[in-house]
């Protein structure tokens, strides 16, 4: 009976024991009672079985190995038999998602890797035996700091070393589902993960397998063809290295099988060790607490900062604005049409502002929004003045304005859009398209219809004050509409208009506004010549980079009309395809409409009937300067007439043309606005699509 109980006893012993009888196997589910373990460095065994490497002290590092040496070569043969390994770990690093290295699989000649280092090393080698043969080192790495130093792939990594950290495979850690995909494993999630490593002797290949799971993937996510035989020694110690650097990582092994003769068995994760849980501690209490109060200032400091914004920012409306038509926007509402007035947006800017395309956005109505800046000389007088006109204008060759806004600085003018921009960037340098005559010749008649409904047809005299090509825009059947009344003054039918500001734009200033200052319907007059003569000819009315017989358009083609070569000024663009009495009318009118003298210019309602044919042009055409009395002529000026300076006012000097010419190439029509009054000039760039 003594004897049953001793067999019994010792049968039951070996039960319990964790550790298989066989030398070259072994099974721990747990390692609370691992007598054959040894350890070094930082590496424990906790109460509960938990065999743990490394904790969240900063650069150390932790060996456990298997106490005895396995057997890895035939004594005959002398080449490495295979092996198959299954052990479950987990890495919790001190700062959630920043990792702290990591821990490797460790075949090693020798318990102790003497003058092993942390960090990236993961207490395997140092800086001085890195790659050394005699180091007989192979590992499989779980890594989770990217070393550039030795190559690594990226912070979530399993890769396969030999007497090296410069892995000789690497793969991202993944794992295969049961439908063959792969899934990422994070490495440093903290949540427990098992790998098998299986070394086939027959077919010299390494494959490492992972899963979040109890089960052994069918599929490696690293495989690597390599004879391990000029590797490994005859007698190894098997075991886990990990370290830590600048960032920690607690390194748990929660079980580990290995076997020489066969496939290691897999481990059951419900039956292994539990991680230690976040320690308990006030401080994320105090931490809410104080984090909360702050917040609850912050929004109250938040809230009063913008219903002061909102304050601030609130539309005031003076009473001068209740008489001004029509429709008044909010701000909120342009700057959500235009997005922000991003710069995507951005049609065009000059002396006067900027213009954005915008979206209204009850209507989906595409708009341009004229966004005056704060430095611009055209004020709140400007601005009201083109409110009060153009918001009551109706003519089908005038740009509408459709509203207005006003917010402290910023004043806003909401236009009809202009999808084929302004006139000029079809006539000079190299244009978008050129204009055929047809649509030249419409364009021409549309503006002197829109300019004679402004001087004539409507209940008050508006003078535009600043006609050229680039505020004549172009709508989506290329008809022209005048635009930008920034400038424009309203007058009572046959009241003596009067200002002290002369403004407008150089090659387009009736010579007696540079005198007298006073803005007329024949000052607007000459100003439609220029642009009959530079719509005909393709060409500006001043340009700085021509030939000096060819600087003023208006001389130019004067000349030619003295030889009977007037055709010749036509624009060359056009390859001879235009209707030459029309050409013959436009460039006989722009001619009388820009004599120096006011009262030999006609007027807007003739030059209408002009280009409709239903009066006939006069035979002779005074040149532009026959009336100045400073050259002897006598034809209605005389001494007391318009002066030659009034013309030679209209046009630069030398030195003059020298500062547009810079303009000219710096912007992009070369137009030049200049304000005689405040004695400055402003280069422009392109003008937007809404006036």
């Amino acid at each position: 009976m003594a004897e049953k109980l001793r067999v019994f006893l010792v049968f039951f012993f070996f039960l319990l024991k964790p550790v298989f009888s066989q030398p070259d196997e072994f099974y721990f589910s747990g390692f609370q009672d691992a007598v054959n373990i040894t350890l070094y460095g930082a590496a424990e065994i906790e109460e509960n079985g938990l065999l743990k490497l490394t904790n969240t002290t900063l650069r150390v590092l932790g060996h456990a190995f298997y106490s005895s040496p396995i057997k890895f070569k035939d004594n005959s043969s002398h080449k490495s038999s295979s092996f198959s390994t299954c052990f479950a770990f987990a890495m919790v690093p001190e700062y959630a998602e920043l990792g702290g290295h990591g821990l490797a699989f460790t075949l090693s000649p020798s318990k102790e890797l003497t003058g092993a280092l942390p960090s990236q090393y993961l207490g395997l080698l140092n800086a001085s035996d890195m790659g050394n043969s005699t180091n007989h080192i192979f590992a499989v790495e779980f890594d989770t700091v990217q070393d550039f130093e030795f190559g690594d792939k990226n912070d979530n990594h399993v890769g396969i070393d030999m007497n090296s950290l410069k892995s000789n495979a690497s793969a991202t850690a993944e794992y295969f589902l049961e439908n063959s995909t792969k899934e990422v494993l994070n490495l440093k999630s903290g949540e427990v993960i098992q790998a098998w490593i299986d070394y086939d002797s027959a077919k010299n290949r390494i494959d490492v397998r992972l899963s979040p799971s109890s089960q052994k993937p069918k599929s490696p996510i690293l495989s690597f063809d390599v004879d391990l035989s000029s590797i490994l020694n005859d007698a190894m110690y098997v075991g886990f290295s990990s370290s830590t650097g600048l960032l920690a990582s607690s390194h748990y092994i929660l079980g580990w099988s290995f076997n020489m003769s066969g496939e290691a068995k897999s481990l059951s994760l419900s039956s292994l060790p539990l991680l230690p849980g976040p320690k308990k501690n006030h401080t994320a209490l105090i931490v809410s607490v104080s984090v909360s109060a702050f917040c609850l200032m912050f929004l109250v400091i938040a809230i009063a900062c913008y219903l002061i914004k909102q304050m601030k920012n609130a539309d005031v409306i003076e009473e001068w604005e209740l008489d001004v038509g029509p429709h008044r926007f909010s701000y909120e509402e342009l700057k959500k049409a235009t997005r922000g007035f991003r710069d995507k947006e951005l049609l065009g800017f000059g002396g006067f502002g900027k213009v954005y395309k915008g979206t209204l956005p009850n209507t989906n109505t595409q708009v341009a929004v004229k966004r005056i800046s704060h430095e611009s000389k055209q004020g709140l007088r400007e601005f009201a003045s083109e409110i009060s006109s153009i918001g009551l204008l109706r003519h089908r060759n005038l740009v509408q304005l459709l509203g207005w806004c006003r917010r402290r600085g910023d004043l806003l003018l909401v236009y009809d859009f202009m999808p084929n921009g302004s006139l000029d960037k079809y006539l000079f340098d190299e244009p978008k398209a050129i204009l055929t005559w047809e649509q030249r010749y419409r364009i021409i008649k549309g503006v002197a219809s829109g300019l004679l409904y402004l001087h004539e047809e409507w209940e008050k005299t508006v003078i535009h004050r600043d006609i050229k090509a680039g505020n004549v825009l172009l709508d989506c059947e290329l008809n022209g509409r005048l635009g930008d009344f920034g400038l424009a003054k309203l007058y009572e039918h046959g009241s003596n208009p009067s200002t002290t500001r002369v403004v407008g734009t150089l090659g387009y200033l009736a010579p007696e506004l540079t005198r007298t200052g006073k803005p007329t319907t024949s000052s607007d007059v000459f100003a439609f010549g220029a642009l009959l003569l530079e719509v005909v000819c393709g060409r500006r009315p001043i340009e700085p980079k021509a030939l000096p017989e060819e600087l003023i358009l208006v001389d130019w083609v004067w000349d030619r009309w003295k030889v009977g070569a007037v055709l010749d000024a036509v624009d060359p663009r056009l390859n001879g395809e235009f209707d030459e009495i029309e050409a013959l009318v436009v460039v006989k009118l722009g001619l009388m409409c820009s004599n120096n003298a006011a009262e030999a210019r006609p007027t807007m309602r003739q030059v209408v009937r002009y280009l409709e044919g239903e009066i006939a042009l006069p035979q002779v055409v005074a040149a532009p300067d026959a009336y100045d009395g400073k050259k002897g002529n006598t034809g209605g000026g005389g001494s007391n007439g318009p002066q030659f300076e009034d013309f030679v006012h209209s046009y630069p000097n030398s030195s003059y043309l020298e500062k547009v010419s810079n303009w000219s190439s710096a912007g992009d029509d070369g137009d030049v606005d200049i304000d005689i009054e405040a004695g400055s000039t402003s280069p422009l760039s392109g003008r937007g699509d809404g006036g």
